[in-house]
């Protein structure tokens, strides 16, 4: 029985990424659902900690951030994809969550802190560090298409996790990207999404049981939203590589999510950027 929840919360969680524009009143996430209105209700709630409506609200804003550093399209175009009636209602409830109009979030670009000003040819800077990573090991599922659209995959694991009562197990959560997004298109790119697990953890049959590299790595500590992301990148590959003498091996790199963006401001949200390196000579 559990299983049947779980599909259903798994089938309605894709939908809503699928249909940010389309209709996502309780009624028709219902049907998706094939439950009364009543008890989905309540099920989606007990399940995820949200209710349909701030769930909805959360991936629609997600999505229009995304669209707002990564295309051209006008902020009336952004809030119509994103299933607002009209820019202004959406430039409200964006800046109710981001704390500025969708206007200046894309003026900032791929700028992480609305306070920083860079010139032409700069990047953000924030911190690394060389650790010696331990063996870690996911539970997880993959995802093709846009990094930046992975949350969907990460919403399905959290939602098996609740539905089973894996949390207690939870050790955080890691996404593997394994393409070059400057080289693969970006409906090519291939990762993982998943929770960190003990080496005695039950895999269930429909998550996949995924390693993640060890070893050395370059770790950047980065604060943010994750459609800013990419400038942390930039930075470093073009910045502190070519500075600090190390070589990247040849293994995927990795984030490691240290808060949540159901309970965090965009701008507060932590992660650690993972980049394996090869190991020193001598």
């Amino acid at each position: 029985m559990a299983g049947s929840y779980e599909k259903r919360l798994m089938r309605v969680l894709e939908y809503i990424h699928a249909n940010p524009a389309g209709d996502l009143s309780l009624d028709r996430l219902a049907d998706v659902a094939a439950m009364s209105r009543f008890h989905w209700h309540r099920v989606f709630h007990a399940m995820t900690g949200e209710t349909c409506a701030q769930a909805t609200r959360r991936i629609r804003l997600h999505r229009a951030a995304c669209w707002l550093v990564q295309t051209d399209d006008p902020v009336a175009e952004v809030a119509k994809k994103s299933g607002y009636p009209s820019a202004q209602s959406f430039t409200r409830a964006f800046g109710e969550v981001f704390g500025m109009s969708p206007g200046k979030f894309r003026k900032r670009g791929d700028l992480t802190s609305p306070f920083l000003q860079l010139r032409k040819g700069e990047y953000p800077v924030f911190p690394v560090e060389i650790i010696t990573a331990p063996p870690r090991r996911l539970a997880a599922l993959a995802h093709k298409g846009p990094y930046l659209e992975i949350g969907n995959a990460f919403q399905k694991v959290a939602g098996i996790f609740t539905a089973r009562n894996l949390w207690p197990q939870a050790q955080g959560m890691l996404g593997i990207y394994y393409d070059d997004p400057t080289t693969v298109p970006a409906q090519d790119l291939n990762s993982h999404a998943g929770v960190i697990v003990g080496d005695d953890f039950e895999m269930p049959e429909n998550l996949q049981d995924v390693l993640v590299p060890d070893g050395r790595m370059a770790v950047m500590h980065y604060k943010g939203p994750y459609a800013g992301l990419n400038a942390a990148y930039e930075y470093m590959y073009g910045e502190w590589l070519p500075n600090s003498g190390e070589e990247f091996r040849d293994a995927p790199s990795f984030e490691v999510y240290l808060n949540d963006p159901m309970d965090t401001a965009p701008d507060d949200l932590l992660t650690d950027i993972c980049v394996p390196l090869k190991e020193t000579k001598g």
